[in-house]
């Protein structure tokens, strides 16, 4: 569903990421956890062609995204950063304006209202929302027209405990329906539930896999962490 191969992206100022390697495959969810500034973002900027890598290869359904057809992205559904949404329109409108934006039937808004518990805000404008109804319009539109891939980023962000287990559920039912989900997240125990794998981002690079059995995620993710920090540091040494 979609596939990176050593891409690189650097900005000026020496910031980017570089030499990402993975896949994301059908059913299956990937969740990637790092640091605030670790590349999360741009690593799925670059999935949506937001971004132009520099270096390597971004394919989405097989195709590299300098020769996929505009009609695969029909097939995705994300949320990067903030929901995107207009303001003085209605949740109701919002949500019908995603629907053709991705060729599809209108008529799937009234079950995605009612699947999100946005009902009872349906004909509130974008804008007057709270933080967390705004996020559940944004994961609504992203997910209502059954995308083959999602990629989510920090999906969780103001949602309230239910809002959260509604999330889980939606993502762990469309993974078995065979989509395949990319999903960025801080919260270690939240991912551990629900993501076959646990992919770790450091300072721009992908440093591995998570082992999500153990008694302390947190300890276990920071240790990799500082590991991976201290290598770099004496491969820096070495090379001066």
């Amino acid at each position: 569903m979609l596939e990176f191969e050593n891409v690189g992206l650097r900005f000026r100022g020496g910031a980017g990421v570089e030499n990402l390697t993975f896949r994301a495959l059908p059913g299956e969810i990937v969740a990637l956890i790092g640091l605030n500034g670790a590349g999360k973002t741009t690593l799925m900027r670059l999935a949506l062609g937001m971004l132009r890598p520099q270096q390597g290869t971004v394919r989405l359904f097989g195709e590299s995204l300098e020769s996929a057809p505009t009609s695969s992205w029909a097939g995705v559904g994300a949320l990067i950063e903030v929901p995107l949404a207009y303001p003085e329109l209605t949740v109701r409108e919002n949500l019908r304006i995603a629907c053709l934006l991705h060729s599809t039937d209108p008529g799937r808004v009234e079950n995605s209202l009612d699947a999100w518990r946005l009902t009872p805000v349906a004909a509130r404008r974008f804008r007057r929302l709270s933080l967390g109804n705004r996020q559940r319009v944004g994961l609504a539109a992203a997910l209502q027209h059954n995308p083959r891939l999602i990629v989510l980023d920090e999906p969780s962000n103001a949602l309230d405990p239910a809002s959260v287990i509604l999330l889980r559920d939606q993502l762990t039912r469309r993974a078995g329906e065979g989509s395949a989900i990319l999903v960025s997240s801080h919260h270690l125990d939240e991912v551990a539930r629900i993501a076959d794998r646990v992919l770790l981002m450091n300072a721009g690079r992908l440093i591995g896999e998570l082992d999500t059995t153990g008694p302390d995620l947190e300890r276990a993710f920071f240790e990799r962490i500082r590991e991976d920090d201290e290598h770099h540091l004496t491969a820096g040494e070495v090379a001066r």
